[in-house]
């Protein structure tokens, strides 16, 4: 299977690419950046194109021959960059991935979205009508990026409604990174005013980014018709077993009624949907004190 990743030289693009060579797939990296150096222990390099997602006629071009594409290329937060450019930017470029894979009859088509797309870090204060959050949840988004990657998914939606033999999937990911130790309350309360709001805006939540790059293979292999949109999270906190997410819950968000488990330290989003139709869980190794990889559960 040939597979095309857009942004591929960013951080997340890297380790996708990496998964993919090394699970023997054929690789084509697009990106407007020069690659950078890849790691030394792959069989091969990807392919590269450097070109603008916004030329739709030089991306088309570049997708043909291809059997699937993960898209991840997208300006990730609305921080350092004009809000309006971000919209622009993520949501012409999204649409133009889908145009030019349903347009080849490309039929496997990954997305990276956001948790954000119902709204959360972003936001003033994130409203959730229910937790632990799934998919079902409607949008409180008021954000450029968040509104950004809730119009993706929307897109995919009208994609698949035309094109009945694509599968797209739309991965919501969330703060891609290894998780090196848990935290404790008193390592949160630490941090300045923003960032701390924006932690338990998006419920205190984390990915593996190897987990995700192992949910973007999942998505190329996903048996079904459609668009279906996935929370890809890991099922804890980022704090360690003794800080409750129970009691996180009432501290911080009393009025939201508890509708699935919460029990120890367990995530606010449900990934069910994910394990049932992609077959993915966010399995992770971390390393001890003592140099050794154990499950993160138990560090």
């Amino acid at each position: 299977m040939k597979v095309a990743v857009t942004g591929g030289n960013g951080r997340f693009g890297r380790v996708v690419i990496a998964h993919l060579i090394r699970s023997g797939y054929d690789v084509l990296n697009i990106d407007r950046a020069v690659p950078e150096e890849m790691p030394t222990d792959l069989p091969n390099a990807p392919a590269f194109v450097g070109l603008d997602l916004a030329d739709l006629s030089a991306l088309t071009q570049a997708l043909e021959g291809c059997d699937a594409v993960i898209h991840l290329a997208a300006i990730p937060s609305p921080v350092h960059t004009p809000e309006p450019d971000v919209y622009v930017n993520n949501t012409v470029t999204s649409y133009n991935v889908l145009f030019a894979a349903a347009d080849l009859g490309i039929e496997k088509v990954c997305l990276a979205s956001s948790i954000n797309a119902i709204g959360g870090a972003y936001s003033r204060k994130a409203r959730y009508d229910y937790f632990p959050v799934d998919e079902r949840h409607p949008t409180y988004n008021e954000d450029a990026y968040s509104l950004s990657k809730w119009v993706m998914e929307q897109q995919a939606d009208s994609f698949a409604r035309r094109h009945a033999h694509m599968t797209i999937a739309s991965l919501r990911l969330h703060g891609l990174h290894k998780l090196a130790a848990r935290r404790t309350l008193e390592d949160v309360t630490q941090l300045d005013e923003v960032v701390r709001r924006r932690v338990a805006n998006h419920l205190w939540a984390y990915t593996d980014i190897d987990a995700a790059a192992r949910a973007c293979i999942a998505a190329l292999h996903a048996t079904y018709t459609g668009h279906e949109v996935f929370f890809i999270v890991a099922p804890t906190t980022i704090f360690a077993p003794d800080v409750l997410s129970a009691e996180l819950a009432r501290q911080f968000y009393p009025d939201v009624p508890i509708v699935g488990d919460l029990s120890g330290n367990a995530g606010f989003y449900n990934c069910a949907k994910a394990e049932q139709l992609l077959g993915w869980k966010h399995d992770e190794m971390i390393t001890d004190d003592r140099g050794s990889r154990v499950p993160a559960s138990e560090k």
